[in-house]
């Protein structure tokens, strides 16, 4: 599946920092450790609806990730999946009426519309499930010793999962408390254990199915990412990333499910998940409707304004949106553009470093934007350091704002 351009990145001058990001299963901060090629999976969207503002937020943390690694002098191969067929996306084809591919593809177009505005990084292979139905297949056929039938569909046995629950630390209500939220079954007849997770749902009268050795059928939603992260970045991948909501139960099984075909643990060398984003007190969900539309918010105002918002919180913080940060984040904005207009400025290599130290400190995008801030102020005011002012300190703050943050001045 075709994924979107890529924006040209500015090199810096200097020494980089290595970056420390937050590990989910090691439950702490850790400096991550990439070989020439960093390599990272972040799950994609389910294209029933538009972009909105929680996926842009997830999607810019990993976006600041493979940042920080390219800055760090690593290649980085990032792979995203589409989950182009699943049951929510079914189940709005048939309350709106629309074929349900192209639904889908109306609905990707607009996620790569959307990721373009804001200089999301693209993966350099974006997946769609149906593309690749054959090899899910074949990994659950792998999957055999693992695995047992129930009515046609193909369960995964948590009691053959020794490492099952080391991801998320959850209790086991916890566990099925989310489960039966999260699109699992806990109370299906017939299961061996109520966490068994579906590998193959078979075929069901007017839902797609495959012809594969496993019979006429579709994957289930957590196969699909392990196999589609197997076959492009192999075992032992750098960071699998998605938000909160995907600690439990996708990234959990998945990772058994890595586990069990590999034999290699852990499936992912870091787990890291991002914040929710809500709207009105709630967490902002197609399920409950309280979305803000990145698309929408684009056709009022400047895109690097609204990633300024998103930079504007922690990316594992949980916050809630309100309109008057993007006044806010506009004004920031202007004050940035009007600063790095300037024939000279204050010097900016401090602040490079500094912005280099934020980031590599577990994304501190907050601390990152108010260096930046406390050196517009000083160059608007007229205020220079003993040497005076440097001509070339205007393009350098340009380019680490670029390079570092994604936003383009």
């Amino acid at each position: 599946m075709r994924t979107w351009s890529a924006p040209n990145i500015p090199k810096l001058p200097g020494a980089s920092v290595p970056l420390r990001l937050y590990d989910t299963a090691a439950r702490q901060v850790r400096q991550t450790g990439p070989g020439p090629t960093a390599r990272m999976y972040v799950c994609g969207i389910t294209p029933y609806d538009a972009t909105h503002l929680g996926h842009a937020n997830t999607y810019l943390a990993f976006d600041l990730v493979g940042r920080q690694w390219r800055d760090n002098g690593h290649d980085v191969h990032y792979t995203q999946n589409a989950t182009d067929v699943d049951d929510p996306l079914l189940e709005r084809a048939e309350q709106t009426g629309v074929d349900w591919q192209e639904l889908a593809e109306r609905e990707i177009e607009l996620f790569r519309t959307d990721m373009e505005a804001l200089r999301i990084l693209p993966p350099r292979e974006y997946v769609g499930v149906t593309e690749v139905v054959g090899q899910v297949a074949a990994l659950i056929e792998r999957l055999g010793p693992f695995t047992y039938e129930l009515d046609g569909d193909i369960y995964f046995s948590k009691a053959a999962a020794p490492k099952f629950g080391e991801v998320s630390g959850y209790s086991e209500q916890e566990m099925l408390t989310l489960f039966a939220e999260r699109g699992g079954d806990p109370e299906r007849a017939g299961k061996r254990d109520p966490l068994d997770w579906l590998l193959w749902r078979a075929e069901r009268p007017g839902e797609p199915a495959w012809d594969t050795p496993l019979g006429r059928g579709r994957p289930g939603w957590h196969i699909e990412c392990t196999s589609i992260a197997l076959d492009n970045l192999g075992p032992g991948f750098d960071v699998a990333g998605g938000g909160t909501d995907l600690i439990f139960p996708h990234h959990e099984c998945g990772a058994s499910e890595g586990h069990a075909a590999t034999g290699e643990w852990p499936f992912a060398r870091f787990y890291t998940h991002a914040g929710m984003v809500a709207l009105d007190g709630e967490k902002m969900s197609k399920s409950k409707g309280n979305l803000v539309f990145v698309s929408k918010l684009r056709r009022e105002h400047d895109p690097m304004a609204i990633r300024l918002v998103l930079l504007g919180h922690h990316y594992r913080a949980d916050w809630e949106y309100v309109p008057a940060e993007l006044a806010a984040a506009e004004a920031r904005l202007a004050r940035w553009r009007e600063a790095v207009a300037l024939p000279a400025a204050p010097p900016a290599v401090d602040l490079l470093q500094t912005v280099r130290e934020r980031l590599a400190d577990d994304l501190d995008a907050p601390g990152a934007l108010a260096a930046i801030d406390a050196w517009a102020e000083r160059a608007l005011s007229g205020s220079t350091l003993p040497d005076g002012a440097d001509p070339s300190a205007p393009a350098l703050v340009a380019d680490l704002a670029d390079t570092l943050l994604g936003v383009r001045l």
